[in-house]
């Protein structure tokens, strides 16, 4: 018989019902009371306690909640979070505005109360305090120094299980270290500089885009890449690639074929709806984040992952299936990590001889196939776009990928050593990940009260309070583009600032103003093997193709940045592609560009 399945949003609401019907039940009782003892009060005294009471005692507590709030910081020499204002109660009409702009250049729904506030402030979500901290300082507290005091907390939880279940990136406490402790020994260098998985699908992928530039079509290099780095990621996770650069590439909107990429294999059929239904199911845990503790409600009728997951389970349970088949009977070890990693393992290889838990598998494989995969392909768009409107800075690292590893059919596959020695490659990667980090937003939940300091500029020079208890989202995305921490240029691309003096002005004394891969314990595992793969991909795109443009005409026309853009400040205004982000950043409508192929 098929269990039975409610909403998150009928879920929500089943669960709100004890705290709504008790105050009725205890005013039931007390009337039951009094009418025994012959003292009842009157009926409209009943029916102002019914409609009044609940409002009161809601309201009671959270002017009492705040009351606290003052009396605790002014007790620790500090201050409490400043709020930004709000016209309606509640802050509702900030909620209205971030689901409004949720769609926006990336990060511009909290551009008011960050123009309004600051890099610090409470946004008040329905009377719940959300701090939001673009401060070195205090992102330091919560990844580094205070590391044991935050955690992802119950809501970000609720929000992502659906999708990361019980994974690395949705996981607290000893679950968390369970999961970190079994996938550590699978990222040492033997397995993450095995640069032999890149160049086969590197040249397929070079193999698809020769093929548009002989047609003299645009091409998405984002869907591009998108499939580079997912058969990367089904080789390096599985040992078996999906092959969706077996399929042809797209068409632009304009083109003739359309969109239609006709002779799909079956296998690259299921590859790009995997891809396809991953990424709505990450766009609606964007929409849970966006709204808060109130996601269930819009939710009502049904889990809104529920379908594509669907899609994904269906992709990964084969080979979660066929994996644990192989396994040899007693193959199961302690679970501890502590197992020697063979060259020829694949991570559910490793993972098996871990534990014969399914479900864990299977969240592990989809929380480390996000970080393998999408991070690493919203790097090389970035990469791309970043080099196509700045063609001195793509002629340079093209010079240096000439010096090292040749150009053309002179050209070879670049090593580990030669990556290394590439500084300028390193410094243009950096500086995307400056200007468009994968991750632009992240959460954690304050277990116990804790004082972040203040600017040292601060004229005041108490440190801010942070309740138990309270969601405190942090941006790298805006503290990347801080001119007070990055130079008067700091949202202008540069690569150079990563290689001269101004490195060792505000990069070296401050490190953690640049955390494009978090930091502390749970810094990403997979850092280096990111920047292996991004740099050996650019690496052999610039060999083959000797120059990069934006193809407007091509970018579909709602994916192009509204002329509206440019009344607005910072790189909003210049901007010539749409950013946009769920868990992580990526380009509305594809990056469509032409490229042209070095002759000889």
């Amino acid at each position: 018989m098929p269990s039975l399945s409610i909403s998150p949003g009928i879920a929500a609401l089943l669960r709100s019902i004890p705290s709504f019907v008790t105050p009725f039940v205890l005013l039931f009782s007390l009337k039951r009371v009094l009418d025994a003892r012959g003292s009842s009060a009157p009926a409209w005294a009943y029916a102002t306690a019914c409609v009044l009471g609940y409002p009161l005692v809601f309201f009671g507590r959270v002017f009492y909640k705040d009351w606290r709030i003052r009396r605790r910081a002014h007790a620790l020499g500090a201050r409490p979070v400043p709020r930004v204002s709000a016209r309606l109660p509640g802050g509702i009409d900030r909620l209205m505005y971030s689901i409004q702009h949720m769609g926006d250049y990336c990060g511009d729904a909290i551009r008011p109360m960050y123009t309004e506030a600051g890099p610090l402030f409470d946004m008040r979500v329905l009377w719940n305090s959300a701090f939001f901290t673009a401060h070195p300082a205090h992102i330091k507290s919560m990844l580094a120094t205070d590391f044991q005091n935050f955690v992802k907390g119950p809501l970000f939880t609720s929000q992502m299980r659906s999708v990361l279940g019980a994974g690395v990136f949705n996981a607290d406490g000893d679950v968390w270290r369970f999961h970190r402790g079994i996938t550590r020994p699978f990222f040492v260098r033997e397995k993450i500089t095995h640069f032999e998985m890149y160049e086969s699908h590197a040249r397929e992928a070079i193999d698809r885009l020769r093929e548009r530039v002989r047609e003299g079509v645009a091409v998405d290099v984002q869907d591009l890449v998108a499939r580079f780095t997912l058969d990367s990621a089904t080789v390096f996770l599985f040992g078996q690639r999906v092959h969706s650069l077996g399929a042809p590439l797209p068409y632009p909107h304009n083109h003739r074929n359309g969109a239609a990429a006709a002779g799909q294999s079956a296998s690259a059929r299921e590859a790009e709806a995997f891809a396809r239904a991953f990424g709505a199911s990450q766009d609606v845990l964007a929409q849970r984040a966006t709204v808060g503790p109130i996601w269930p409600l819009f939710e009502m009728k049904r889990d809104g992952t529920a379908e594509p997951m669907r899609i994904v389970n269906a992709f990964i349970d084969p080979i979660l299936k066929e994996a644990m088949r192989k396994r040899p009977a007693g193959e199961v070890r302690s679970g501890e990590g502590k197992e020697e990693v063979a060259d020829e393992d694949t991570l559910l290889d490793y993972l098996v001889r871990q534990t014969s838990d399914t479900t864990l598998i299977k969240d592990e494989i989809l929380n480390i196939m996000i970080a393998g995969r999408d991070t690493t392909a919203t790097t090389l768009t970035s990469a791309l776009y970043a080099l196509a409107i700045h063609p001195p800075v793509f002629a340079r690292l093209r010079s240096e990928i000439a010096q090292h590893v040749g150009l053309g059919r002179d050209g070879r596959a670049p090593t580990y050593d030669d990556v290394r020695a590439m500084k300028y490659l390193r410094a243009v990667i950096n500086e995307v990940l400056r200007l468009f980090p994968p991750v632009p937003f992240n959460v954690r939940t304050s277990v116990g009260e804790v004082v972040w300091p203040a600017d040292s500029g601060d004229v005041d020079g108490r440190g801010w309070y942070v309740p138990p208890g309270t969601s405190c989202t942090y941006s790298v995305l805006y503290m990347h583009r801080r001119k007070d921490l990055w130079g008067p240029d700091a949202e202008e691309f540069d690569p150079d600032r990563f290689l001269d003096e101004r490195l060792h002005k505000y990069l070296t004394p401050n490190p953690f103003i640049f955390l494009p891969f978090n930091a502390g314990p749970r810094i990403c595992l997979g850092q280096q093997f990111a920047y292996n793969e991004a740099s050996f991909m650019l690496i052999r795109l610039l060999q083959v193709f000797s120059g990069i443009e934006l193809a407007p005409d091509a970018q579909p026309p709602d994916s192009r940045p509204p002329p509206e853009w440019k009344q607005l400040s910072g790189r909003t205004a210049i901007e010539q592609f749409w950013p946009r982000n769920h868990l992580t950043m990526y380009a509305k409508g594809g990056l469509w560009v032409r490229l042209t192929e070095t002759e000889g």
